[in-house]
């Protein structure tokens, strides 16, 4: 995480100094003294906002509230913000607790300073884990934040609450029900978490929230030159078709010839997913496991494309062979 120390007094820029100690793989730590910094911090805010993972004021909790306030979005996009004293007595989480990552920087600072490290979120406060921090921890895509409130709010009421999972993680909360069957879920689930690469999961009649796990391994072959636009559709309809999410897309695979065909690289770009390339030696001794076609045998030396290179990726087959204007997709799961 790349993290900004604001320091406003003398004491604080000492302490801001010998915050530098924490520079490492896993926080990269700069400090800029109001005093030295060009407009002061409030100008280094408004042109710095979204190029740091987070920031540490070293100053009184009001000061930080004024001038993070005309910058505050959303709890999925803002940083972290963490407020120490500049006698280095207290490190509070103050912004993004989970997803930004906020109280575990206070924490880090809390131990390292021997401060009091103040975290104020509820479900932290009676050993509960979060449902922001079990996706993040999980890689899981959180389908709608809105819903995460409720179900958190029952979590720390102690209400019954379910999970139904495609992976078999469990969020750690100890009045957490199982659940195999979103067909059949028990009338004292009050609220259920559902981890499912499902994109229609049927009506839910209680409070709930998706969490897509990245589950969903995609094998692509195409005709030389296809436009990225016709790649994605053909990924969106076979996804459609198999009632997949494709923010539960894991990788996608294609052989090496196709390795520089702009549409799929373009494809995976979007979706934010690696691209693994497969050699021929990769694909020849899955030949027979697979439908045979003799023109991209003469073509590119291979029986088939997306059906072995969604082998190689891992997982069960979900569809076989999906072809959509010169675009061949077969999935895995």
């Amino acid at each position: 995480m790349k993290l900004a120390c604001l320091s406003f007094t003398d004491k604080g820029r000492l302490l801001g100094e010998r915050l530098l100690a924490l520079d490492s793989d896993t926080y990269k730590m700069e400090h800029f003294p109001n005093s030295e910094t060009p407009g002061g911090i409030k100008e280094f805010l408004e042109s710095s906002w979204s190029k740091y993972d987070g920031f540490i004021f070293i100053s009184a909790t009001g000061i930080a509230v004024r001038m993070c306030q005309p910058y505050i979005k959303s709890k999925d996009i803002d940083p972290a913000i963490v407020v120490i004293d500049d006698e280095g007595k207290f490190s509070i989480s103050l912004l993004s607790g989970h997803l930004g990552g906020a109280n575990g920087i206070a924490k880090s600072i809390g131990d390292y300073l021997e401060a009091t490290t103040v975290i104020t979120t509820a479900s932290d406060n009676r050993g509960i884990e979060s449902i922001d921090m079990f996706a993040k921890e999980n890689d899981y895509y959180i389908e709608d934040l809105s819903t995460v409130t409720r179900i958190v709010s029952m979590m720390v009421n102690n209400k019954r609450v379910g999970i139904y999972t495609e992976d078999g993680n469990l969020i750690n909360y100890p009045n957490l029900i199982k659940v195999d069957d979103l067909n059949n879920i028990a009338p004292s689930v009050e609220g259920i978490i559902i981890v499912t690469s499902r994109e229609d999961i049927g009506p839910i009649d209680i409070p709930h929230t998706i969490l897509r796990p990245k589950n969903i391994n995609i094998g692509i072959g195409c005709r030389k030159g296809k436009e990225v636009e016709i790649v994605l559709g053909a990924i969106e309809l076979a996804l459609n078709n198999s009632n997949l999410s494709n923010k539960s897309i894991r990788a996608m695979g294609t052989v090496e010839i196709k390795k520089d065909e702009a549409g799929i690289i373009k494809a995976a770009e979007h979706y934010n997913c690696p691209l693994e390339i497969f050699t021929i030696e990769d694909i020849l001794p899955l030949e027979d496991m697979f439908q045979k076609s003799q023109f991209v045998k003469d073509t590119i030396g291979v029986y088939s494309v997306s059906e072995p290179c969604a082998y190689l990726l891992g997982g069960k087959p979900i569809l076989g062979k999906f072809i959509h204007k010169g675009v061949t997709i077969s999935i895995n799961k």
